[in-house]
């Protein structure tokens, strides 16, 4: 599956299987430079190229670029930072004929640098004239295609390593993504990514994930020719105080969007007022208490609870309360606040059906000191859904969703749109809807995230929360055509 993103420990593995099996270095770094020299020939006018090379095979695959480069008549000059120091890249050295001069820091902004120096197997800061070279080319604005990684991002977390990397307009690379290229800070340095098949097989077990459609489409929960509303399950969402109730008009809306058959607000008397005022489609009914909250989710397939309910007790032991009445639960916003003090508590109350839709803030009252802890949000995300017993969605620029069973994905189609008011409460309705129709909670959560990006794309600059539902049908048209 080329949604699969490798760990560099998994693409060295698939390195070394394709040798094993009988494919020689030389030949994958030939393909490897091959495709570099493609991708720059299918995207910039001709124009004189240097092209920095290190020590190691990525260096190798700068001179095989530089060979085919020059081969289609570009004006191609190597830059060498190092001596080449392994097998595959003396050979692609001695093959390269043209000029090679030692590295240096004058750049032009006419030329095109490829970055060969080092790939995203990289764990030291980069040092001496390479590091300075790449503060240099942040100064200036320069064309640059890097190889694999931009040299100095870490492969596994995106992040520069030191504080210093170069940023690169393309990047190419090969079989797979690494997390490099789909984490915000990664992504941000990698440009546009362009993946290169250079005949490599993936030997690992892989649970990581662009979360695309091709992920979960097949089990998308579209209704059968005899649907009714029931037979598309029940939604209810848990309402504010009456100062407070525009959230959870959003997640139901959201949810009635997605396709939830039924859906229903349960609110406090005091917010029955206001709600009927707002509301058509969606149903509304009263609790005063936690047991009556339970009472009125009984025959929920799926509650959303948190969007400005309240921080408290009270909201603490209402999900308690909806925990024992067996329905799916996407818990949000106040509700995941409510138990900064006693998060145990609240695992004590998932299950694997269950989802937590935090953003950074939220995720780290829940489980603190986690983020700051893991190398990158993949993994942070990974152990909070161990921690909690449930799916985590991690919001940010690469909302990742995670699974109890490890599986996770990394979203690529987000939208800075999306960063205003009341959008994280039609996402959690997006998700509580899809759970309502049966659809598994993981890919729920990560079907609910590509339509909510979608739909903030759709849309564009002047999106506010209110569009989003409203958006939902047109992607789901598209989606429902591509089934």
């Amino acid at each position: 599956m080329a949604r699969e993103i490798l760990t560099v420990a998994q693409m060295a593995a698939a390195d070394r299987a394709a040798v094993s099996n009988g494919t020689p270095t030389q030949v994958l770094m030939e393909r490897a430079g091959e495709a570099v020299a493609t991708a720059i020939r299918d995207r910039y006018a001709r124009r004189p190229i240097v092209v920095w090379c290190g020590p190691g095979d990525n260096g190798g695959d700068g001179y095989v670029a530089a060979r085919h480069l020059k081969r289609r008549g570009w004006p191609v000059v190597v830059e060498a930072a190092y001596p080449p120091a392994t097998e595959a890249a003396r050979w692609a050295a001695s093959r390269w004929k043209g000029e090679v001069r030692p590295l240096s820091v004058r750049l032009e902004p006419g030329h095109l640098y490829i970055d060969a120096l080092f790939g995203a197997g990289l764990s030291r800061p980069l040092e001496g004239q390479v590091a300075e070279l790449a503060r240099a080319a942040q100064e200036v604005r320069i064309h640059v295609v890097a190889v694999d990684t931009p040299s100095g991002v870490h492969g596994d977390t995106g992040r520069a390593l030191g504080g210093v990397a170069f940023r690169a307009e393309t990047t190419v690379t090969f079989h797979r993504r690494k997390p490099a290229h789909v984490l915000a800070e990664g992504r941000a340095a990698c440009g546009e990514i362009v993946l290169a098949d250079i005949g490599l097989e993936t030997v690992d077990s892989i649970d990581l994930f662009e979360n695309d459609p091709e992920l979960w489409l097949p089990r998308f929960p579209w209704p059968a020719f005899d649907a009714h509303k029931h037979s598309r399950g029940r939604l209810k969402v848990v309402s504010g105080e009456a100062w407070s109730t525009g959230a959870a008009r959003l997640s139901a809306r959201g949810g009635l969007r997605i396709g939830a058959g039924a859906v229903t607000v349960l609110s406090p008397p005091g917010a029955l007022a206001v709600n009927a005022a707002h509301l058509e489609a969606i149903m509304l009914a009263p609790f005063e208490s936690d047991a009556e909250l339970a009472m009125a989710a009984e025959e929920a397939d799926t509650v959303i609870i948190g969007p400005a309910a309240g921080v408290g007790e009270a909201t603490a032991r209402n999900l308690q309360a909806l925990a024992r009445t067996g329905a799916a639960m996407v818990v949000d916003a106040d509700a995941l606040t409510s138990f900064r003090y006693d998060p145990e508590d609240l695992f004590a109350c998932l299950d694997r059906d269950d989802v937590l839709t935090p953003h950074p803030g939220e995720f780290e009252r829940v489980f603190p000191g986690l983020l700051a802890k893991s190398p990158e949000r993949i993994t942070a995300a990974r152990e909070a859904s161990r921690r909690a017993g449930a799916v985590v969605l991690l919001k940010g620029p690469d909302t990742v969703v995670a699974a109890p069973d490890g599986r996770a994905s990394v979203l690529l189609n987000g939208a800075p749109w999306l960063a205003t008011a009341g959008s994280g409460d039609v996402l959690a309705g997006f998700i509580g809807g899809l759970i309502t129709q049966g659809m598994e909670s993981f890919e729920a959560a990560c079907a609910g995230a590509w339509i909510h990006a979608a739909c903030g794309a759709r849309h564009g600059p002047g999106l506010i929360a209110e569009d989003l539902p409203g958006l939902a049908p047109a992607v789901l048209a598209e989606l429902y055509a591509k089934r």
